[in-house]
Formats: structure tokens, C-alpha cells, sequence
């Protein structure tokens, strides 16, 4: 795929990927099963290419980290799994918790990029250097991005992204060398 020389430029600047969580790192289907107390659990799918990307973003000093308007212990464990830096869940309002990531990281704006899918994303995205909506969003969430994935939340999404900002850095080449892929793509 083929970006423009600003697309690009605002995937080469990125420091810091945050994302939502339900309809970008999972499809937005929620699951609940009875435990055997009679209380519900709720838990969701996520895609485990997704994973093997964000780890990639980690080994190249790209920090990570979900802004969640529910609370999920399935979320909180697929962060732990995947070293993401910053966890916050349950918080509808996002640009306080975007202000405190900032805060936190020393991270200005132009450097991060945030993936959303539905209406409470659109105020963050328009905080950060690059706004991206999944494929799945609201069509309102797509007019506020700077880039649409092809892929919808839970299927690659954020897959996409990654690749896109390691592909921007000059780092997918040393990514391919590493799992023999490379001849693969000449």
C-alpha cells in the first residue's frame, strides 16, 4: 500500500500507539459465561496476530497502551501478556486519561497515534499527530482519522498498523530478515 509523504511522515513519527479495546483490539463481541458461583464472567476474543505486532512495537522502543470505556479482566491480562505500558480501563471520558499518558510519557502529541472505532474515540483522535479508525468504525469515527485500516478490530487491525508505522521507521526489513521471510516478499 501506497501512503502519502504526510501519512507516512505521521507513521515515522510515532512514539506512542494507543488504541481502544472493544471493536479494535477485539471484534466487540462481548462474551459472558456463568462461573460456578452463579456470577457472570465476561471475557472477549483477541487476534493473535495483534499481539505478535504490538510485541514488535515493544522491541523497538514503541510504547503501547489501551484507553477502555469498559472494565474487563480479560483486558487487563491480554495488556499484561503483550508489556503494554499504559492500562486504563472503565473510562468513557478519554482525553483525561490521554492527558495523563502525555503527562506520563513525556510523549508530545505529534509523536502518538490512537486507534479507535466508535464516537468516544473521535475527541482523543483529534489530540494525537495520527488518528486512525478501523475498518468496523462508525462512519463518523472514519471522517476523524488520518487513515482507515482495510481490516476490522479483532481481525488485524492493529496488525496493520503496526507493520505501517515499522515499514515507516525502516524496521520491517530487519523484522522479515529475522523469521526468514524476506525473500519472500521480493
Amino acid at each position: 500500500m501506497s501512503l502519502s509523504l504526510d501519512l507516512e511522515a505521521r507513521f515515522a513519527r510515532v512514539r506512542l500507539l494507543l488504541m481502544d479495546v472493544d471493536g479494535v483490539l477485539t471484534d466487540g463481541r462481548l462474551y459472558h459465561f456463568p462461573a460456578p458461583d452463579g456470577t457472570m464472567v465476561e471475557t472477549k476474543g483477541f487476534d493473535s496476530q495483534d499481539g505478535m505486532a504490538i510485541r514488535w512495537l515493544g522491541w523497538h522502543d514503541i510504547q503501547t497502551g489501551v484507553i477502555s470505556g469498559r472494565v474487563s479482566l480479560a483486558t487487563a491480562e491480554r495488556a499484561r501478556q503483550l508489556d503494554m505500558r499504559y492500562v486504563f480501563q472503565g473510562h468513557i471520558e478519554k482525553v483525561p486519561i490521554l492527558d495523563e499518558i502525555k503527562a506520563q510519557s513525556g510523549i508530545d502529541r505529534d509523536n502518538i497515534a490512537y486507534v479507535g472505532d466508535d464516537l468516544t474515540d473521535i475527541v482523543v483522535m483529534r489530540r494525537v499527530g495520527l488518528a486512525i479508525a478501523t475498518a468496523n468504525a462508525r462512519p463518523e469515527v472514519k471522517r476523524a482519522a488520518h487513515y482507515v485500516t482495510t481490516a476490522p478490530g479483532g481481525s488485524g487491525a492493529i496488525r496493520e498498523v503496526a507493520e505501517l508505522i515499522l515499514q515507516a521507521q525502516g524496521h520491517w526489513p530487519a523484522i522479515l530478515e529475522k523469521y526468514e521471510a524476506k525473500h519472500e516478499v521480493e
